[in-house]
Order: structure tokens, then C-alpha cells, then sequence
């Protein structure tokens, strides 16, 4: 018998042919179609990753009784409205992060996975890897002292992108800080194990003449928790490839400077730094980051946990996006 997780892929981005080799890898899961708005785009997908059906609609891949779950690889601006079609169809929902362009959006998303039943799951992959959890861990059993601040930076020169790449489109959800800014907005969240009370961010624009109608291209954040607790953040398509992270307790700290994905994925590392200069480096081995959530995925699907914590975190990291916005917008120091 089976019981592999049955996916139907929505899309033919970029990010869904990284993705999509590891869930065929997968000894709980297989991929047994791909849609697209472009049957031959979906067809000429399917040929490259060896996958049995292309569609020419993301209906029909929601609509197929031989497919359990859906990979949504698309703009952020559509995935509300395509997580909601694959929740009242029944899938299971593996969607590419953010998970959504509002906490508005987020909610009626995880509201419908729990009406009908079937796992939502963001995909931020490094959240999923040994590294990671051990990282978690370190922070909330004293090692590093009393926790008191999280400084983080993901930016990558966005010269590289085509000028019409969906990161510099409003309507579609860009933006560095839904793009690479929600990686360290979540992980602030998840290492304070809470969300800030307020929020100040300052941006540079796309159009600075007009910012209402333009991206983030820049974005520097600023995150007040409770107990006197601080976490910063830079987002960027200007600056050079970075991804790093530090947890700052009264006793070390906790330093990783690849902390989405390992420089080198044979040794995922980070240090800890104490008060006299002295590191100790500590690394955590672990399969791709894509395949650690792709598992992750499985894991709640089989265990049927439609309410697990990853929900909760997602919608408080677009809440806290949210207000980051409304901030560099407004100019003001916003309540979250």
C-alpha cells in the first residue's frame, strides 16, 4: 500500500523546481502533477522533473482526487486566494512564504484550513533543520544569560533580478521586507517566544516620489518587546549577499552568520560568543533545508496537526509585517 502524500504542484516558479526535487525524493511523498495557467509551461515542467500530469489550470490540480496535497509556489499577492480554493477542495497546503501579503489575508488562511480540516505550513525552510532547533533551544535555556536582544540582515544585490521580477512589484506582494525581511522578523518572534509591542522601520523606495505605489528596496527595523527586550533588522536588495543573525544574552552570545541556509551545506554552524573574545563553534549536520521542511510538511499531514504552533508564528510575523509597513510609511513608531 501507498501512503505516500500525493502533490499537485500550482505553478512553475523558480522556487518550485528547488523545491520540488525534494519532495520526489521524499519516502513520504510524490509529486503526480503540475498546473499552469500555460499548459505548455506546465508540460515542459513536467518533462524536465519527470512528473506523471500536466495541467493547463490550478483548478484542475485542486480538483484532481489523486492529489492530496499542493505546493504553492506563486506570488504572494495570490496565495489567499489559492489556499483557500485548496482548503474547501480538501488538500493540504505546503505555502511558499510570506504565507500571505496581510495578517488579514493570513487569518481567513489558517481560519480555512481549520474549518475544513487539512495542514497549512509556511515555507520557511530553515525553521525545520537540527541547527536551527538547537539554536532554539540555546536561547531559552540560559545559555546565552537572559535573553535581551536579536540583530539580524538577509539582503542580496537585487541588480542581479530582471527589472520585472515579481520582488519589485507592489501588486504582487514584493518588497525586501515581505521577501527576505520576514526571515528575520520571524525569527526575532521565535527566539523571544512573543511579538513586540511596537515598531519603528525606515525605507528607501523603488519610487521615492511616489511611495505609496512603490516597494521596500531597503528597510531597516526596529522591535520593542516587553521586559525591555530589542530586536533590529536590515532587509535589502542594495547591499551584498548576507544572512546572519545574532542572539545576545547578559552572559553570550549566539552568532550565526548563515542562518536561512548554510554557506556550505555540509557544515551548518554557528558560534557562541562569550564576554572575554572566546567562540566555540558548534555544528549541527542536517539533510537540505528543502527537504527538512518538505518532512516537516509530511510529519504534521500524517500526525494530522491542523493546529500546530508554525500557524501561530506565521500570522504574528505578517502581523508585526503589517505594522513594519505602516511604519516606513508613515514615518511613526507603530502599536503592533
Amino acid at each position: 500500500m501507498n501512503n505516500k502524500l500525493r502533490f499537485g504542484i500550482l505553478g512553475t516558479a523558480r522556487i518550485a523546481k528547488s523545491v520540488t526535487p525534494h519532495l520526489q525524493a521524499s519516502a513520504a511523498a510524490e509529486v503526480v502533477a503540475v498546473g499552469s495557467r500555460d499548459k505548455g509551461r506546465a508540460q515542459k515542467f513536467a518533462d524536465e522533473l519527470q512528473i506523471p500530469q500536466a495541467f493547463g489550470s490550478y483548478a484542475e490540480v485542486l480538483h484532481s482526487p489523486d492529489i492530496d496535497a499542493v505546493y504553492i509556489p506563486l506570488p504572494a499577492s495570490l496565495h489567499c486566494e489559492y489556499a483557500l480554493q485548496a482548503a474547501a477542495a480538501g488538500k493540504h497546503i505546503l505555502c511558499e512564504k510570506p504565507l500571505a501579503v496581510s495578517a488579514e489575508q493570513a487569518k481567513q488562511m489558517i481560519d480555512a484550513a481549520k474549518r475544513h480540516q487539512i495542514v497549512l505550513l509556511d515555507g520557511t525552510m530553515w525553521y525545520h533543520t537540527s541547527r536551527a532547533r538547537e539554536m532554539k533551544t540555546l536561547a531559552e535555556n540560559g545559555s546565552v544569560g537572559e535573553l535581551l536582544q536579536v540583530t539580524s540582515a538577509f539582503t542580496f544585490p537585487g541588480n542581479v533580478l530582471a527589472a520585472d521580477n515579481v520582488r519589485f512589484s507592489k501588486d504582487l506582494g514584493g518588497g525586501s521586507l515581505l521577501d527576505v525581511g520576514w526571515y528575520c522578523v520571524g525569527a526575532s518572534l521565535w527566539m523571544f517566544n512573543d511579538v513586540p509591542q511596537r515598531v519603528f522601520a525606515a525605507a528607501q523606495w523603488q519610487n521615492p516620489e511616489n511611495i505609496s505605489d512603490s516597494v521596500d528596496m531597503h528597510m531597516n527595523g526596529l522591535m520593542w518587546f516587553s521586559g525591555d527586550r530589542v530586536a533590529s533588522f536590515e532587509s535589502g536588495f542594495t547591499a551584498i549577499r548576507r544572512r546572519w543573525i545574532e542572539i545576545a544574552g547578559s552572559q553570550a552570545a549566539l552568532v550565526c552568520d548563515d542562518f536561512t541556509r548554510p554557506w556550505n551545506p555540509e557544515k551548518p554552524r554557528f558560534w557562541i560568543h562569550d564576554a572575554n573574545g572566546v567562540s566555540h563553534q558548534q555544528v549541527y549536520e542536517h539533510p537540505p533545508i528543502e527537504r527538512c521542511l518538505v518532512e516537516a510538511f509530511c510529519d504534521l499531514v500524517h500526525e494530522r496537526q491542523i493546529e500546530h504552533p508554525w500557524l501561530m508564528l506565521s500570522l504574528n510575523t505578517q502581523r508585526v509585517c503589517d505594522a513594519l509597513m505602516k511604519s516606513a510609511r508613515s514615518g511613526s513608531v507603530e502599536n503592533v
